[in-house]
């Protein structure tokens, strides 16, 4: 069976739903018989890979927060992330274009490394005080640290065209498939599950899914959190 899951590095949620996605994977009886393959999604897609900025200030300025609800929504998300125990930066943190980085993935796909990858870019974005936005060498680092080759993905990273029909096939899938946020997870393309929902609904999911054959169903867990164009959801509790 296989498990698609269109992702974003900048989302903190598609951080967290891989983290409650790999609970219910680990206790899934069939779970050596589950491929999973990430997809690309880009939440700000078009964005120039010169245009960083501190999460807060993204926050404040693109969704008309204020500061002190930006920083208020981080410390819940931060909180969110601690129970499935996962470290967090609540502060201090850059935004920018991930597009390069969904190219590398698509690399690092053909070499068997992608999920390594994607697990040290999110450790990256998400605990670490340097930045992973507007640097190529500090992605060749991670690339080299997931076991890829450094010249190779430097010379992925200098050509803008390296994978960019892959990166946009996926993210076109994604619409054609109803995703208006992530993260978002395709079960045997039989069963969809939208936001980072409790590991409960992916298990319920995974056993739904297992050897059937219908079309694609969205599990109805209830409101879940995401981050889509209008940005991420603030956790409440």
């Amino acid at each position: 069976m296989r498990v698609e899951i269109w992702s974003d590095i900048a989302c903190p949620w598609c951080y967290v739903g891989k983290a409650r996605f790999e609970k219910a994977l680990r206790d899934f009886p069939h779970r050596d018989q589950v491929e999973v393959v990430h997809r690309s999604f880009e939440l700000d897609p078009g964005r120039a890979k010169d245009d960083i900025q501190p999460v807060i200030t993204m926050l404040t300025r693109k969704y008309g927060m204020t500061e002190a609800q930006a920083e208020a929504g981080e410390d819940n998300l931060g909180a969110q992330a601690a129970a499935e125990g996962l470290e967090y930066r609540t502060r201090g943190r850059d935004h920018g274009s991930t597009f390069d980085m969904h190219r590398l993935l698509h690399f690092a796909k053909e070499q068997g490394r992608q999920e390594r990858l994607l697990d040290l870019l999110y450790r990256a974005n998400f605990t670490e005080e340097r930045s992973v936005f507007g640097d190529d060498e500090r992605l060749v680092e991670l690339a080299v640290a997931a076991g890829l080759e450094a010249d190779a993905a430097r010379g992925v990273l200098a050509d803008p065209g390296a994978y960019a029909a892959e990166v946009r096939a996926d993210e076109r899938e994604a619409a054609q498939l109803g995703a208006s946020g992530v993260p978002f997870f395709v079960l045997d393309r039989k069963y969809g599950v939208s936001g980072a929902q409790p590991a409960e609904v992916f298990t319920q999911a995974l056993a739904q899914a297992y050897g059937e054959r219908t079309p694609l169903t969205i599990v109805d867990g209830g409101d879940a959190d995401a981050c889509g164009p209008d940005g991420c959801a603030v956790p409440q509790h």
